[in-house]
């Protein structure tokens, strides 16, 4: 089976720069979209052969979350069920026979870190409820989690040292999760692969390579045995984040 997770940043853009064609010659089995940034109805993309979850913030325009699977989930939750977290539309998750499928969209800490205290709760609250996921069948959670983990995961880590996405506190709890029982797919099939999932649209960042390694998928342990590849389709445009992708 093929997944693939994408930061849009905003689907009705990213249709008109190629998105159904990269989707169609993609043919996953599971497509997992962030930043959708749209309410139900604003566009129209309806793939034969796919089953489709929405789930748009309150705020128009903002955030959400999408999934497009070929498989029919036995279950579909929209949000973690904390109403702190659940009004701008960061988590699906879909339930399956051997696993559950997570697809989130993390919030940024923004600039001056105005974000940092609320992005602590998110982390404590995410992780609590992947475990309680992973106490019943194994979790492949997936997406844009807003995090550089370690130095090989940015072009410029020294000058963006407490930078959104890459504090001490963010990649701690991303440490933390992994201790947790997990595994990061790609550095854990490939460890010194120095590779971006994510450009800043200034400064000619992409041209550059001067990117992040934000996106993510991430596995229980007992399931890493599983994943042939992990990959980031860095060729890929029309938003400021590549696809990302496994095969188990």
């Amino acid at each position: 089976m093929k997944f693939i997770s994408w930061n849009v940043n905003g689907f009705r853009a990213c249709l008109e720069k190629g998105f159904a064609d990269f989707f169609y010659a993609q043919d996953a089995d599971f497509f997992c979209l962030q930043e959708t940034k749209m309410q139900p109805g604003q566009a129209t993309f309806d793939p034969k052969g796919y089953f489709q979850y929405w789930y748009s913030a309150e705020k128009k325009g903002y955030s959400g979350t999408a999934v497009f699977t070929k498989h029919e989930p036995l279950s579909v939750k929209y949000g973690i069920g904390i109403s702190e977290h659940d009004n701008e539309g960061r988590a699906i998750t879909l339930e399956y026979d051997d696993f559950y499928l997570l697809c989130v969209y993390t919030p940024n800490s923004k600039r001056e870190l105005e974000r940092l205290d609320y992005r602590m709760q998110w982390e404590d609250a995410i992780r609590e409820y992947i475990m309680v996921l992973d106490s019943k069948k194994p979790v492949i959670y997936c997406g844009d989690l807003n995090v550089a983990h370690e130095e090989i995961d940015l072009k410029n880590p020294k000058t963006n040292h407490e930078s959104a996405g890459f504090t001490d506190e963010e990649r701690a709890k991303f440490t933390q999760l992994l201790d947790s029982g997990f595994k990061d797919t790609f550095r854990a099939l490939y460890p010194e692969k120095v590779t971006y999932s994510w450009w800043s649209y200034m400064f000619h960042a992409r041209e550059k390579n001067a990117g992040w390694r934000i996106d993510y998928f991430v596995v229980s342990d007992r399931m890493l045995d599983k994943v042939k590849d992990s990959f980031i389709l860095t060729d890929v445009m029309g938003s400021d984040h590549c696809p990302i992708g496994i095969e188990i």
